[in-house]
Parts: C-alpha cells; structure tokens; sequence
C-alpha cells in the first residue's frame, strides 16, 4: 500500500493509539479481492489491518442495531396492543374475538412503523402527546 507506508512524507496518516490487541481473525483473498481491498484501505489513509478492522466492528454494530431495531418493534407492537385494548376495555365495552384479530392484524402491519416514528420524535427531541 503506497499511501500508508512508515515515513510517508504525501499524507499525514493519524494512527490510533497503541492498544494491546491479542486476538486474530483471519481469511485467504484472490489477488483480486485483496488488490480491491488494499486499494480501498489505501484510499482512506488506512493500514490494510485497520481498515479491515473498522469494516469488521462496523458490520457487528450494525448487526446489533437492527436486533435492536427489531426489538424496539415488538416492543411498539405491545404498547399498541395495549393502548388499543385498554381503552374500549376501561370504557366498559367488551371486545368479541372477531375484533381482537382484527386488532392483532394492525398491530402487525404498523408495529414498524410505529416504532420508526418513536424513534424520529426521539431523535428531534419532541416529547409524547396522550
């Protein structure tokens, strides 16, 4: 990688500090796909192994953000359950079978974007309105 050589005068390249790391992952590559990726490591003033690093714990996160995601769904799923079944219930009306499937269908089909719409007031800073 010519960019991120020791003594490269061209780009001034920040190294992380010095962190004791012990533990190796490993993988063979066509000279192709490493030629790709020493290419791409180069082109952000990277080490190969930093950038391999970076891309490794970037897809773990993003991995865990979608169970969270995902998490953060069902759990919009149960407070619109609740929501939706209390109310009628606390006004002393009784719901027939008929209309709890009908409940659980909605709930299901808007869970997400319930959970999307919580998470965009979250991110603007809007406080929840009864």
């Amino acid at each position: 990688m010519a960019v991120a050589t020791p003594g490269t005068t061209e780009r001034a390249i920040r190294r992380p500090p010095r962190i004791n790391r012990s533990k190796t992952v490993s993988t063979k590559l066509t000279e192709a796909e490493f030629t790709q990726v020493e290419r791409l490591a180069g082109g952000r003033g990277q080490w190969l192994s930093e950038w391999v690093r970076d891309v490794l714990l970037s897809a773990v996160q993003d991995q865990e953000s979608q169970h969270s995601i995902a998490t953060f769904a069902e759990v919009q799923a149960i407070r619109l359950l609740l929501i939706n079944t209390l109310e009628p219930l606390l006004r002393g009306e009784k719901l027939t079978g008929e209309q709890f499937k009908e409940l659980l269908r909605y709930v299901k089909t808007n869970k997400r974007k319930a959970a999307k719409e919580m998470l965009a007031s979250y991110v603007e800073g809007a406080t929840e309105e009864p």
